[in-house]
């Protein structure tokens, strides 16, 4: 059976192997880890390990969570929520969750795609007149032999697809060489607190990284994409959200934000150390409201947050009796996009890595193999610039969240956690 084929049939069958387990609770059924083929030795083997790097300065504290076959095995706050404070990590611990804001951004846009509202393959310029007309940047000798900048037009307009899977020739100004990029960060796109539709009106102004639907390059796709769900909602970013996803799916410590004095004691931080992430990068503070709500990077959560949103996903769509995507349109998102025979060549930083591909919002396992870590074909995973992490893994039914402010240690843990949470699947 093909690896994707395979993939959409454990979606499938989650809607009845974990619904049963379910509860209507804001908190998803525990267990413990030998009832779901997990092994409880070599979870902890895996906590002692993130204990040492607390001790050892490494790291300040982090949460790590395993569920699998519809219930938690494994919820564990290990460290210090603040190193400069010394206060004790909690389990509803609010971390920047950067990145993985895109899954929950594009699930919110493929809500509306379900409604009727918009669809994968409009011209991103039928909501955002500003991206008519898109130049893309190219580099040529100058006359004292260093490259300068030339445009030349888009061949084809930005679509939602191209946002959705990273195609779209944006984007990102701090990491990685180029002129386009070294163009993004003169521009200061962030200055003065430009709302979601400033910022979208100053990002349509700079030339593309790339022909649209040619390259994956990570970018501001998803920023522009939760743009389009507000134009195409009615409402700001955060309001759809809220409204369609995040309260219905008790995710309480979702946000964008933390106003509230007795959430913020709950704010995780890095080590002083360890709080940049690129040029110009630095880790935010969510106490501190501002216009923009970022798509791509800007929410926070909690492990128990995020936990439910994965379990909806695995699910195929449903949590709690309630619905949220079809099992189609979710088996659509977790297949790969980004192949060559959809004619995308991977850009020079590609994250998926080896043995993946990009889905919408999630980069996608093609197979068993290809990678230096294991997982089954049809896992999909993304993490954040400030160390969170998760990955979804259908064959075992089986989803994992870690909860880490951390960005200069952040691929170690990665490969670290599949490693050792893999060699504690005993069945």
């Amino acid at each position: 059976m093909k690896p994707f084929k395979r993939c959409l049939r454990h979606i499938a069958a989650g809607l009845f192997f974990a619904g049963p387990l379910l509860a209507a609770a804001q908190s998803l059924p525990t267990t413990s880890p030998e009832r779901v083929g997990l092994s409880s030795e070599r979870l902890q083997m895996l906590t002692d390990v993130l204990k040492a790097d607390v001790a050892a300065n490494k790291i300040p504290g982090a949460v790590l969570l395993v569920a699998r076959g519809g219930k938690v095995a494994w919820f564990e706050p290990i460290g210090r929520l603040d190193p400069a404070a010394g206060t004790p990590m909690p389990r509803d611990g609010i971390f920047r969750i950067y990145s993985m804001s895109k899954p929950i951004t594009t699930v919110a846009a493929m809500m509306l795609v379900e409604d009727g509202r918009m669809k994968l393959d409009d011209p991103v310029a039928m909501y955002l007149p500003e991206f008519a007309n898109m130049t893309v940047g190219v580099e040529k000798p100058g006359s004292d032999g260093k490259p300068v900048l030339e445009t030349v037009p888009a061949r084809r307009p930005i679509t939602v697809y191209d946002l959705m899977r990273h195609t779209s020739g944006l984007t990102y100004g701090f990491f990685g060489p180029g002129l386009v990029k070294q163009a993004y960060n003169a521009a200061n796109l962030h200055a003065g607190d430009p709302s979601n539709a400033e910022f979208s009106q100053r990002l349509a102004k700079l030339p593309l990284a790339y022909q649209p639907g040619t390259t994956w390059d990570y970018s501001y796709s998803t920023d522009i994409l939760g743009r389009v769900v507000e134009v195409v909602s009615g409402q700001t970013l955060y309001q759809f959200e809220k409204a369609r996803l995040l309260d219905p799916l008790g995710m309480k410590d979702t946000s964008f934000y933390v106003s509230e004095a007795p959430r913020q004691q709950r704010i995780a931080e890095p080590l002083a150390s360890d709080r940049s992430f690129g040029v110009g990068a630095e880790f935010s503070d969510p106490r501190v409201v501002q216009k923009a709500e970022s798509g791509g990077g800007g929410m926070v959560s909690t492990a128990a947050d995020y936990a439910r949103f994965l379990q909806m996903l695995l699910n195929g769509g449903t949590l709690d009796g309630k619905r949220y995507l079809g099992p189609r349109t979710l088996g659509l998102m977790v297949s790969d996009h980004a192949n060559g025979g959809a004619g995308i060549a991977p850009g020079p930083l590609y994250l998926p890595g080896s043995g993946y591909g990009f889905g919408l919002g999630f980069a996608v396992r093609r197979s068993d193999g290809e990678a230096p870590y294991p997982a089954a074909a049809g896992e999909f995973n993304w993490g954040g610039a400030g160390g969170t992490y998760m990955w979804v893994d259908p064959e075992n039914q089986m989803f994992v969240v870690l909860m880490l402010q951390s960005p200069k240690h952040r691929v170690h843990y990665r490969s670290l956690l599949r490693n050792m949470i893999y060699a504690a699947v005993v069945k």
